[in-house]
Parts: structure tokens; C-alpha cells; sequence
């Protein structure tokens, strides 16, 4: 490592316009000598002055840094053809060596697990490598006019019409679902893990607010077609018919293998983490993550509890976990009162709590209607999703049943009763 980094300020020197351009800092130095000398190098370069071998020979530490000889050293070992890969070494030893760090010091201040999390993943996170040359990309696209489009390996919702507004659930995506309390938000999530698992996918739920057995108690009751009410007490109240196929409901629900997170206050670096092990776990399964809901995520205490703060932070982070797994990630949301105040009811973006950031980082936006949650008596038994935004495609709105007993989540399989609600603006 000693000789990569005096090849690296060798460089420097050789050719001080690099001090410009460089992401290495002093401080991705093992060498303190190097560590000054790199400091002393930026400090003439922010004063407007060259950085060359004369004006080095002046600076303050230049016997504690081997003086003269040493500068011609470094300068001997100058491999400025492979700058970038001295780069790249120097980044990546630092890392390791600050990964050592953060655990040794969480090991002496009894840190907690997310803080330690955290901090592994701000060190991971520190890259050169993400880029891509326009004429690469154009060179990728060359044929695209007479071939066939490769397929995006998007996640069905398991709604035709809403798949052919969004295009389902793609990579790198996030997709808000936003309604008002016992709207149906819980239930629509599990209906598209559900889709998820049987299509190969690994879904996996972090569910802040209901425990384990709810969720999975609601996943028996919409799959089964049961009554909620009678899984508090399925000995007694289901039926001879229903215990019948109970196995087969259970065995069914097996094959999503959809994994359960209910850990309460949970971050978004804990989440990475477990995806990371899931990853691991499941290595032939491509993950997709529901998280319910998100202002239940846990943030930093750095805010002093301004609320918009941190949805922001949770919203810039979602979309970051979005992309750094190359999956798609879908948040439940909360409406704000102010829908209630309307005559017409149906939401609108503007109506998600603290939806600025919301509004600016989500994909797709997904909002909730049902007119029997504001009229019992209704006999209207579906759900309308309206698609809000969607920023590679069309917005519009789609309705499905909608049992609010069961949970279940039905297409409406007549062509002109969906049709009439998939306007497309």
C-alpha cells in the first residue's frame, strides 16, 4: 500500500492539475507523512498557486516528511497512465480500514446496531466507479429500431389494467400507495407480495405498525376467502368446508416466500442490512420491498423532530435503496384530514402528510377511494386506485373489488366496467 500511495502523490506532483479532479482527501491516506503533504498540496492549490516540486520544497513539514529526497522519490514512482486505478486501490483500503475502525469504536461506546449499520453503510456507499460514457449507452441502443425490446422484468401487481398504466413494479423504482386510514393500504400491499412470491419474486415486508401474526392472519383470511373475525377463533367459527382447505391455503401462502420484518421503529439502514442477508440467503430470487408505512421509519434525532425533515430524509433514502439494490421499493403512506373536508373525497397527492419530498422522489404514486368508507350503506364494493403519477408513463385511475371483511382483492373481469375507470390522462 506504501508504494500506491507515493505513486499516487507522485502523480501530483508530476502533473498538478490532477489535485483538481482527484476524489481521494488527505485522510484516505494510511501515511501521515502523505496525509500532510496531500493538505499541503490543496491548501496552494485553494490559494490560486501551482503545485509543483519548487513550491513543495518550501512548505513548513518538509523535513518531518523525509524533505527533498523524499519529494524526489515520490516523484520517481509517478504512474500517471494508471492514476485512476490508484485511485481505486487507495478508496477501497481505506474503506476496510475504516470498517475496522467503526466496529472497534462501536465495541467501546456499546453503540446500537443501526448506529453501527449506519455509519458501514455511509463507507460503503463511497464509489468512482458508477459511470457511464454517453457513447457506450448510444452503442447499447444502436438496434433498438428493429429488434425487439428486451423485457423489463417488471413485478405484475396482478391487475391487468393497472400493470398496462404503470407497467407494474419496476427495478430501481419507488411506488407510494397513499390513503386515508382502513382505506384497504395494508390490504393492497399483501395482494401485490402475494403476486410477487408466485411470480419468483422475494417479497419482503417491514411492517412498522402490525405484528407477524396479524399479517399473516390477514395473508390466510384474503387468500382463503375468510372472514377476519373468525381467525380469532378458527377452531370454534370456521366452517367444516373451511377448515378443508385450510392446508391447501397454507400451502399456497408457502410458495410466495414472502419474509416478515416486524421489528417496530426500524431504519433504513437496518432495512438495507436485512436485505443484504436476504440477498445472501436467496441468491436465485430477485428482492421486492413493501414497507408499511413511512413515517414509521426511524430517522436520526438530528431534526428536532421537524416532521418534513425527516420525510424527506426517509423519501431521498428510499429511492437510494431503490437503486443501490436495483429493485422496487413500495411505502405506504397516510392522507392528511384534509380530504375529509371536501365534497368530493377522492384524494389527490397534495393530500399525502409532508408530500413535497414524497411528490418529487416517488415514481408511481398510488391513491385509495372506496365510497363505502364514507357510506356504509353503499352497495359499491370496489376500490378505486387512482395512479396520480407515474413518471415513465400515463396516469389515470383503475377500480377492483374490494371485500373489506376478507381483504381479498378481485379484477373486475367485465372489459367496459374497468374500462370506464382507466381514463388515461
Amino acid at each position: 500500500m506504501m508504494y500506491v500511495e507515493k505513486s499516487f502523490l507522485g502523480c501530483l506532483i508530476k502533473a498538478g492539475y490532477l489535485i483538481q479532479s482527484t476524489v481521494i482527501r488527505p485522510e484516505y491516506l494510511q501515511e501521515t507523512r502523505h496525509q500532510i503533504l496531500m493538505k499541503r498540496m490543496i491548501e496552494l492549490n485553494q490559494a490560486g498557486k501551482p503545485i509543483d516540486f519548487i513550491l513543495l520544497t518550501t512548505i513548513p513539514e518538509l523535513k518531518m516528511i523525509g524533505g527533498i529526497s523524499y519529494l524526489n522519490e515520490l516523484e520517481s514512482c509517478a504512474e500517471i497512465e494508471k492514476f485512476d486505478e490508484l485511485e481505486d486501490v487507495i478508496i477501497e483500503d481505506w474503506k476496510e480500514r475504516e470498517k475496522q475502525n467503526i466496529l472497534q469504536i462501536a465495541s467501546i461506546n456499546d453503540w446500537e446496531i443501526h448506529t453501527v449499520i449506519e455509519k458501514l453503510n455511509e463507507i460503503s456507499e463511497v464509489k468512482l466507479d458508477d459511470c457511464t460514457s454517453l457513447s457506450e449507452a448510444l452503442v447499447d441502443l444502436y438496434e433498438s429500431p428493429w429488434n425487439d425490446p428486451e423485457p423489463m422484468h417488471s413485478v405484475s401487481t396482478g391487475i391487468r389494467h393497472l400493470d398496462a398504466l404503470t407497467g407494474g413494479f419496476q427495478k430501481g423504482e419507488v411506488t407510494i400507495i397513499a390513503a386515508r386510514p382502513s382505506m384497504g393500504k395494508t390490504d393492497v400491499m399483501l395482494h401485490f407480495a402475494k403476486i410477487a412470491g408466485w411470480s419468483g419474486f422475494l417479497p419482503l415486508i417491514f411492517s412498522l405498525e402490525m405484528p407477524e401474526k396479524l399479517i399473516t392472519k390477514r395473508l390466510i383470511a384474503s387468500t382463503g376467502g375468510f372472514n377476519r373475525a373468525k381467525l380469532r377463533n378458527p377452531k370454534r367459527l370456521l366452517t367444516e368446508k373451511q377448515k378443508a382447505k385450510w392446508a391447501d391455503i397454507l400451502g399456497k401462502l408457502g410458495k410466495t416466500n414472502i419474509q416478515i420484518f416486524d421489528k417496530s421503529g426500524q431504519t433504513i439502514p437496518e432495512m438495507r442490512a436485512k436485505i443484504r442477508k436476504m440477498l445472501h440467503l436467496y441468491p436465485d430470487k430477485k428482492p421486492i420491498v413493501f414497507i408499511d408505512y413511512l413515517t414509521l421509519i426511524r430517522t436520526t434525532d438530528s431534526f428536532g423532530g421537524n416532521s418534513h425533515l425527516q420525510v424527506t430524509e426517509i423519501s431521498k433514502n428510499l429511492k437510494m435503496m431503490a437503486k443501490e439494490f436495483d429493485i422496487p421499493v413500495i411505502c405506504l403512506a397516510q392522507l392528511n384530514r384534509s380530504v375529509e373536508t371536501r365534497g368530493d373525497k377522492r384524494p389527490t397527492m397534495s393530500d399525502i402528510r409532508e408530500s413535497g419530498s414524497i411528490e418529487q422522489d416517488a415514481d408511481v404514486i398510488l391513491l385509495l377511494y372506496r365510497e363505502q368508507y364514507y357510506n356504509r350503506l353503499s352497495m359499491n364494493d370496489t376500490l378505486e386506485m387512482i395512479v396520480g403519477k407515474n413518471r415513465n408513463g400515463p396516469v389515470g385511475s383503475i377500480s377492483v373489488k374490494y371485500n373489506m371483511y376478507t381483504g381479498k382483492i378481485e379484477e373486475i373481469q367485465k372489459e367496459e366496467s374497468t374500462m370506464q375507470k382507466a381514463s388515461v390522462i
